[in-house]
């Protein structure tokens, strides 16, 4: 188990390395990131939530983060990122975002598409207290291309 909540299957699990035939298996490193993660970010969630967190996407090894056209320099990949969605309506995506930006330390936050209201899904990141940069962005698409704005 990487935590309470969330087991090791859920955290590697993926439609496309599963289609493609692509191994994700984190090393020690990475597993130890997505515990902490989970311990200062996800747990703390869930309990104000009062009920399950769709996970989406937790670790990502680089030939399957490459696979689903992700960034080279994703969190993702060393464990430190997850994006979550609250499709059980405990809780909106939007009121999730603001619970963690209001009450937990994190390193990046990205409201990730949506509208003004409500975002298609929540992406966190935890570095560590010293390294955490509490730093909030929207992703919007312009000309069929991801761009971030800061919030």
């Amino acid at each position: 188990m990487i935590s309470k909540h969330i087991s090791e299957k859920e955290g590697v699990y993926s439609t496309t390395a599963m289609r493609k035939g692509i191994v994700n298996i984190p090393e020690m490193q990475e597993l130890n990131n997505m515990k902490l993660l989970a311990e200062k970010v996800f747990e703390p969630l869930r309990e104000w939530v009062g009920g399950p967190i769709r996970v989406n996407s937790f670790f990502r090894c680089v030939e399957l983060n490459k696979a689903i056209g992700g960034s080279s320099r994703s969190q993702h990949c060393k464990g430190q990122a997850i994006d979550i969605d609250d499709t059980r309506c405990h809780k909106t995506n939007a009121e999730m975002f603001q619970f963690i930006k209001d009450e937990l330390e994190f390193d990046q936050m990205i409201w990730e598409f949506g509208d003004d209201d409500n975002p298609n899904w929540v992406h966190v990141s935890y570095v560590s207290e010293d390294e955490n940069r509490n730093r909030c962005l929207r992703a919007i698409r312009k000309n069929g291309k991801t761009s971030y704005e800061v919030i």
